[in-house]
């Protein structure tokens, strides 16, 4: 009978094991292919991210009335012998009144351009703006042309079938066919339909290059870390159908517009989902192999592994959501997007790692050949030789016999690193300087910075009632920054358009407060400064209002989740302290790195916030692993010798945990965007901080120094005498 009832449990179990097997192979052949439509409803678009009540979106809102069609300009620049000459044939080049029957002087040779040029089998004037005319620029020696090129945005920003932008497509033709047309000359085309097709050729790679350098580089680390075959191979597999997963939901939701999805979002998923599924795995192999040396049964070994590892890996995932989320309190919509978007993926990592890979552990213990594991006869004496012997028993060891110098040393160094915090530059930087990479349109910017009017190809636009348009003009003209200011002669709704041009484009954005600060006494509420440097100087106000906001928010709820997870006070506090120390570590050794090595430009200011959230929410993963893994020891061994066999045993999956994580961030630095590259420093700097320094040795010391009193108020912090003596005999 006994037997009967043991086969129809195992055949229960089987089918299980069957049914979810099969329900991630079909949640893999679903959302497979939605990562790769991902990059046809990602925008980079920066004026998308804005608040609507952001003074430069409600500019460039009114800016839309003046025309039938809304515009993305290509700036194309032509330089070579006798390009003047052919574009303005004799005639002068600015005439105070253009020829009402010939149309502005250039646009002949424009228009001759344009129709040369085909985008597949579309001519070019198929995505041109209804009612925009190209405009003809001269250079300043007269060495070329820069023509202005009105594309209609909606057509621009829609994609093909395949899920390829058409402006990717347009900018490439462009570039091509005017080469071919204008033999002999260099062509460079810029402005925001060059720069938008460069970061999306940037960012092009993620579903590709990013996501197999991220899988090589974990695959190699679970190869070294298992030294076996299959299980490392197990374990990327659950961590791809999770990717699976969490891409095909946030496609859906980006598809809806539930929820806005840029470039640096799509690959931070990438390696967030990879990352911590890898992260768990690591943490749930190690304690099934564990359990495999102490009973005969597989599936007894899952169960036991999978209930003690279930509190630890959901706290840690509760953690990281409950951070990222705190990005829905952002004003800008990228990093509203992030929250959610991140918070789907670690969410798909967790249910991944929790239910796939332990069915697909349970194909046997071969899964560990040649290092199978095999059922010992004295476990206890196992786990004892474990922890009296190998480097973390001489680690936790050391720990334990100067635990307050070592915490108070180990203090004094990360602190001193936080002191350079303050010169870390996070006011923004240049479009061109976002790119790490030779492109075309940061080649072109120079041109048109060092042969063009100075701020000519992107103005400073301002939305001004006609009756007080001279005046914004002429308080414009004088602000500090602007070379000129010139009114536009077209009028809609009472209001005119005043273009004032800065004097240094790399300063353009102190330019456009300079600009506000001068004309808006003269009319207050009814004049708005918009246009792209106006919408670059919002975003990086709208980051510092985020970053003094969330971060506060971020690190009560990660205490929150801590108290309720080890149902303690003190703990929690020392965790997050130590946390936010490791965070201020890296982002000061990274500011002497970036300003001094690198000779970086800068930073976005989205940049330390990222970092915040990141290191944070995922930094403090590895002490909440480690005191878990305190609170069962503590229990039975006492707090200091607790804390010591807790650092024993974990250290080796945890240390292999905080290296995958490192190595799937760094795998950013394959996408040639300064932002992207400094998280990719960033991130992994303090990731190992938190492994090798704060969970290894401040937190350990700190709890062996505090003892009792680390577990306030928790029954563990009225621990009994007979605990205390057993310790000191040890």
């Amino acid at each position: 009978m006994t037997t009967g009832l043991r086969a129809a449990a195992g055949a229960r179990r089987g089918i299980i094991v069957v049914l979810v097997v099969a329900v991630w192979l079909a949640i893999a052949a679903f959302g497979g292919p939605a990562i790769g439509k991902l990059a046809s409803v990602v925008s980079n678009d920066q004026a998308t991210f804005l608040p609507k009540s952001a003074e430069s979106v409600k500019a460039n809102a009114e800016f839309a009335k003046f025309s039938d069609a809304k515009t993305v300009p290509a700036f194309l620049i032509i330089s070579g012998s006798g390009v003047y000459d052919d574009a303005f044939g004799g005639q002068p080049a600015q005439p105070s009144q253009p020829d009402q029957q010939n149309g502005p002087p250039g646009s002949a040779y424009a228009a001759a351009l344009i129709d040369k040029v085909t985008v597949g089998k579309t001519p070019l004037q198929d995505y041109l703006a209804k009612g925009q005319v190209s405009v003809v620029l001269p250079a300043k020696d007269k060495s070329g042309v820069m023509v202005v090129i009105p594309l209609d945005s909606a057509k621009a920003n829609a994609s093909d079938a395949q899920g390829i932008s058409n402006l990717s497509s347009i900018v490439e033709a462009i570039r091509a066919d005017t080469k071919t047309s204008v033999p002999g000359a260099t062509v460079h085309l810029t402005g925001p339909a060059g720069y938008g097709a460069d970061i999306g050729a940037a960012f092009a790679g993620i579903d590709g290059v990013l996501l197999l350098v991220a899988l090589l580089a974990v695959l190699l680390i679970l190869l070294i870390v298992y030294r076996a075959i299959a299980v490392p191979i197990i374990v990327l597999l659950s961590a791809m159908c999770a990717l699976a997963l969490g891409g095909g939901v946030v496609y859906l939701l980006a598809k809806s517009d539930v929820i806005a999805v840029n470039g640096q979002s799509q690959g931070i998923l990438f390696i967030l989902v990879i990352g911590a599924a890898t992260d768990y795995g690591l943490l749930l192999v190690s304690r099934f192999r564990e359990e495999l040396q102490r009973t005969p049964s597989t599936v007894q070994a899952m169960m036991r592994a999978w209930r003690a590892c279930l509190a630890p890996i959901a706290a840690s995932a509760v953690t990281v959501i409950a951070g990222l989320l705190c990005l829905l309190l952002s004003d800008l919509r990228s990093n509203q997007g992030l929250g959610p978007v991140g918070a789907i993926g670690i969410g798909c990592a967790f249910i991944g790692a929790m239910t796939l890979l332990p069915a697909l552990l349970l194909l046997g213990r071969w899964i560990f050949w040649p290092r199978v594991p095999h059922l010992q006869t004295d476990h206890q004496r196992t786990e004892e030789d474990q922890v009296s012997t190998g480097m973390w028993s001489r680690i936790s060891g050391f720990v334990r016999r100067r635990p307050r110098r070592i915490w108070v040393v180990v203090a004094i160094i990360l602190a001193g690193f936080c002191i350079a915090v303050p010169s870390f530059k996070a006011s923004g930087t240049t479009t061109a300087a976002t790119f790490l990479s030779d492109v075309d349109s940061v080649a072109g910017q120079h041109v048109l910075d060092t042969k063009f009017d100075a701020g000519a190809g992107s103005p400073i636009q301002i939305l001004s009632p006609a009756d007080k348009a001279a005046a914004v003009a002429a308080a414009a003209g004088n602000a500090q920054g602007i070379e000129k200011a010139t009114v536009l002669d077209n009028e809609v709704d009472g209001n005119v358009i005043v273009n004032a041009i800065p004097r240094n484009p790399d300063d353009a954005t102190g330019a456009v407060t300079a600009v506000r600060d001068a004309v808006h006494p003269i009319a207050p509420g009814k004049i708005l400064v918009g246009g792209t440097e106006a919408l670059r100087v919002d975003t990086i106000a709208a980051s510092t209002h985020d970053l003094r906001t969330i971060v506060p928010v971020i690190l009560l709820v990660v205490l929150l989740v801590l108290i309720l997870l080890l149902r303690s006070i003190i703990a929690p506090l020392m965790l997050v302290i130590a946390t936010v120390l490791s965070f201020g570590t890296a982002l000061g050794l990274s500011a002497l790195l970036f300003n001094h090595v690198f000779d970086y430009p800068g930073s976005d200011p989205a940049v330390p916030l990222m970092a915040f959230v990141f290191l944070v929410a995922l930094g403090v993963d590895y002490s909440i692993f480690l005191m878990s893994r305190a609170r069962e020891e503590v229990t039975a061994h006492g707090p200091t010798t607790g804390v010591t066999r807790a650092l024993t045993l974990t250290g080796g999956v945890i240390t292999s945990a905080g290296i995958v994580l490192a190595a799937t961030f760094a795998a950013l630095n394959v996408i040639p965007i300064l932002f992207m590259v400094q998280i990719a420093f960033i991130v992994p700097v303090g990731v190992l901080l938190d492994t090798l320094v704060v969970r290894t040795l401040l937190v350990p010391a700190l709890a062996i120094d505090l003892g009792r009193f680390t577990w306030w108020p928790s029954h563990l912090s009225k621990i009994t005498p007979k605990h205390l003596r057993a310790e000191a005999d040890a």
